[in-house]
């Protein structure tokens, strides 16, 4: 692995040592920035400590104030403009500009020896920033190095003065192996602080990364989620819950106080009870808005405790619109009975032609018009109970095949034409409908066969309910400004109600008691299989109001390059 030469330089690899080579504030960094201060400060002492004994006439010359005072440089230069690096494994330019200046310094000042100072202590310095900021091998290499040149200096101050010289090398040697043992014991308390830095910051990353996931999760939840402190204050909202809250356009983001509105009077109650209690709760609560209708919630609170009592405890609540939850509960019931219905169909409609067989043969025999009477209101009957399993058994159908590509299209215009015409001739209605075409002769994506059903479908429904009038039903296709064919059946019938409008394309659902209701029903299915769009609309034709159900079909190629100018807008 490459090491950095200097401390001047960026790096994002890990040293030699177990510390991250950036600059940042981290463990490494402040360890950095306490010695290089540390330094400062001795280099500030002995430069003081130099001038006192100066002053008193202790000091027969300037060496050793000078030294002190280039320390002294040299160390603010390091401190000010130098950036925190782990050293090398070896002794380069780094050990140059501060341990090597530390050991050299220290060293001319124990040979000059002013006034009788010992200066030994101080290489501990260079040892310990070894030791702590660099690897093993440099902070053995530095002890030893400070071992030798004590070593030196005891040899030399043996041949300079007559005495016990044995007694100055045991000083070097058992301050040398002082400085090993120190060297060893701090490089292993740095090491372990950088595995428990890098151990920490494992952490801190997988818990911020889990706290995005629980975030993402939560935004992303159908569901309404608060967290309420003790106070009533909502900590966290996300989006669902604001939906729920708020009525109209105006939204609130948290943190709020839930009693500033009188509508969440019920969830603030239901907090408060939930801290009372230190229990779970659940209710169903209705938020009385002013100018809105109630909205009908199913709340579920949970308690969020300290387990050791060092932070606050808080409430989750959660929040579930009850008006999709009865649409779901209704969504399954209606699935459920398509099925029932679906197998119930299957097992009426051999004994249903069994009963229409025999009513047929037996009225060939009859004469009497009484009894063919009753013959025929058999028959009628039988092909009502007919017509009502095949649209069960055609949603059954509907729903099992699989989207169509769009290579199945059809002449829209031409179509819808001729059925048009084949369904008046068979209602004897003819003299009712009327047909506008001007599509262009636009080309569609649908089954002939499924647009004979759609088309059908509608008409007997405004058949239904329209007028005795010429032209009460209408049938007209179109271009509209998106470049998409638009099917029309139109009647001059009495507007639906609210109520019916609102469930019209349900099954099961109708405004007759005869019916079955599942004529629109088949009808959207049939749509929506090849992404057509239909919908009821109240419009006006030559001045009178009526019922309008449109079909919008989907866009193709062939539909953009035959439109026709001559129908830019839709009919409303």
């Amino acid at each position: 692995m490459s090491t950095p030469s200097h401390w001047f330089e960026a790096g994002t690899d890990k040293g030699p040592g177990g510390w991250d080579l950036i600059a940042e504030p981290g463990a490494f960094g402040r360890l950095w920035h306490v010695f290089m201060t540390a330094r400062v400060a001795i280099a500030a002492v002995l430069l003081s400590l130099q001038a006192v004994i100066y002053v008193l006439g202790n000091i027969t010359h300037g060496w050793s104030i000078g030294i002190c005072v280039a320390y002294l440089c040299a160390t603010l230069s390091v401190r000010l403009w130098a950036r925190p690096r782990p050293p090398g494994s070896t002794f380069d330019a780094q050990w140059v500009l501060t341990i090597g200046v530390d050991v050299v310094t220290f060293s001319m000042l124990n040979v000059l020896q002013s006034s009788g100072i010992n200066y030994t202590p101080l290489f501990a310095l260079p040892v310990l920033l070894s030791s702590i900021l660099g690897p093993i091998l440099l902070a053995f290499g530095t002890a030893a190095s400070v071992t030798l040149l004590l070593l030196a200096d005891a040899w030399s101050s043996s041949l300079q003065q007559a005495g016990d010289a044995s007694a100055r090398f045991l000083q070097a040697g058992l301050s040398g192996s002082g400085f090993f043992l120190v060297a060893l014991l701090a490089n292993h308390l740095a090491l372990r602080l950088a595995r428990e830095e890098q151990s920490a910051k494992r952490s801190q990353s997988a818990a911020r990364m889990q706290t995005q996931v629980n975030e993402l999760v939560i935004e992303a939840l159908a569901d309404g989620v608060l967290v309420v402190d003790i106070n009533g204050i909502v900590r966290s909202a996300n989006p669902a819950s604001r939906r729920l809250l708020t009525a109209g356009e105006s939204s609130r983001t948290a943190p709020f106080i839930l009693a500033t509105e009188s509508a969440w009077q019920p969830l603030a109650e239901l907090t408060h009870r939930t801290f009372s209690a230190q229990l779970p709760q659940e209710a169903e609560v209705s938020l009385e808005y002013p100018d809105s209708p109630p909205r009908r919630l199913h709340v579920r609170t949970r308690l969020a405790a300290s387990q050791n009592g060092t932070h606050e405890s808080l409430c989750v609540m959660f929040l579930e619109d009850l008006r999709e939850m009865e649409a779901r509960v209704r969504t399954e019931k209606m699935a459920a009975m398509g099925r029932m219905s679906a197998a119930v169909a299957h097992e009426i409609r051999n004994p249903l032609a069994a009963i229409s067989q025999a009513n047929a043969l037996l009225e060939e025999d009859l004469q009497d018009p009484a009894h063919r009477q009753l013959t025929a209101m058999v028959s009628q009957n039988a092909q009502r109970l007919a017509r009502i399993v095949d649209e069960v058994l055609n949603i059954s159908r509907a729903q099992a095949q699989l989207p169509l590509t769009e290579t199945t299209t059809l002449a829209l215009d031409e179509t819808v034409q001729k059925i048009a015409a084949d369904w008046a001739t068979q209602t004897a209605a003819s003299n009712r409908l009327g047909i506008a075409v001007g599509s262009g002769n636009a080309v569609v994506c649908f089954e002939p066969e499924h647009l004979r059903r759609l088309m059908i479908n509608l008409l007997d429904n405004a058949l239904r309910y329209a007028t005795a009038s010429p032209r009460a039903i209408e049938v007209s296709t179109q271009f509209v400004p998106a470049g998409q064919a638009f099917l029309s059946v139109w009647s001059d019938g009495q507007p639906l109600e609210q109520t019916v409008q609102t469930h019209l394309f349900e099954p099961f659902f109708s405004s007759e008691s005869r019916s079955s209701g599942l004529g629109l029903y088949i009808c959207r299915e049939l749509c929506e299989r090849y992404g057509a769009l239909i919908g009821y609309q109240r419009v006006q034709r030559a001045g009178i109001d009526g019922n309008e159900f449109f079909v919008m079909f989907k866009p193709t190629a062939q539909a953009s390059s035959t439109r026709s100018p001559s129908f830019a807008t839709m009919p409303t």
